[in-house]
């Protein structure tokens, strides 16, 4: 679409545009479809989880199980990562999707208080519909990343073209117009996704405190996740903003009180999690 802003003839321009609208339609929703509908094969695929039965884990199963039946929530699809860092996530969109998925080295370092804790924080992001929100807010920051990739391309590789044209100076305006007002929108849209996710996920600390009645339990596996909350093969935020914690080896953080590198972190600082729960 932005390269009809390269055509002298605006007669052109406006047939372009008539012919090629609907196919951006078609694919924008055919996108769409595929990551709502399939979005949980996309994320097991992403982080190798597997199905757990209460066969394969009575202990594991069983705690999920009774916190919700406590709760009233409905039993979602237990899965595991054959991994011994310390992380779980949360996914899915209804009741047929939901899944809690536990990695092997939470299973087997926690106890049942804090495994429990874990858990309730993963069944309260199904309880708030925070997993739906997440994939929605995925989709949707992934279209306007592609518009923007496809908005910068054709200024640089097209741009020369439009400027050296004296009779379409128009056009070259327009394009720089898209190009800034598709990436304003694109930075704005991460910004949103991952302060929502921030927030989110204090909501499912507080909430897991109430439902397990043990802040201190969650605070204390929150602090052993700290330590190894790395999973072989996560490198896409869009997925590791999923996991109780960031799952990438931890950098050297220095101390600071705000950093703009901080606006764009898919989970707030464990430290300040920790220091909220103890305090709950």
């Amino acid at each position: 679409v932005l390269l009809l802003f390269f055509s002298n003839n605006p007669n052109d321009r406006h047939l372009m545009v008539a012919q090629t609208f609907p196919i951006v339609i078609i694919l924008v929703l055919i996108w769409f479809t595929i990551a709502y509908f399939a979005h949980n094969s996309i994320i097991r695929l992403a982080t190798g989880a597997k199905r757990l039965e209460r066969r394969d884990n009575k202990r594991v199963y069983n705690l999920v199980e009774n916190l919700c039946i406590s709760q009233g929530i409905p039993m979602p699809k237990v899965q595991i990562i054959e991994d011994q860092a310390l992380n779980a996530y949360a996914s899915g969109i209804n009741e047929k999707t939901y899944t809690v998925a536990l990695s092997r080295g939470l299973i087997e370092q926690l106890d049942n208080s804090e495994l429990g804790a874990v858990i309730a924080h993963e069944l309260a992001h199904i309880r708030n519909r925070d997993t739906r929100l997440l994939v929605i807010t995925i989709i949707f920051v992934g279209i306007f990343a592609f518009v923007s990739e496809i908005a910068l391309r054709s200024f640089i590789y097209g741009g020369h073209r439009t400027r050296s044209r004296n009779n379409n100076g128009g056009g070259g305006i327009a394009l720089i117009v898209v190009v800034l007002v598709t990436g304003i929108a694109y930075f704005i849209s991460r910004l949103l996704k991952f302060g929502i996710s921030r927030k989110r996920e204090y909501m499912a600390d507080a909430a897991a405190a109430e439902m397990t009645r043990n802040p201190g339990a969650l605070a204390s596996a929150l602090r052993k996740i700290s330590e190894n909350p790395y999973v072989r093969g996560i490198r896409n935020d869009d997925v590791a903003q999923l996991f109780i914690d960031h799952p990438t080896p931890k950098k050297k953080k220095k101390k600071k009180s705000w950093s703009f590198q901080r606006l764009f972190a898919t989970h707030p600082p464990i430290e300040e999690r920790i220091r909220i729960l103890e305090n709950f």
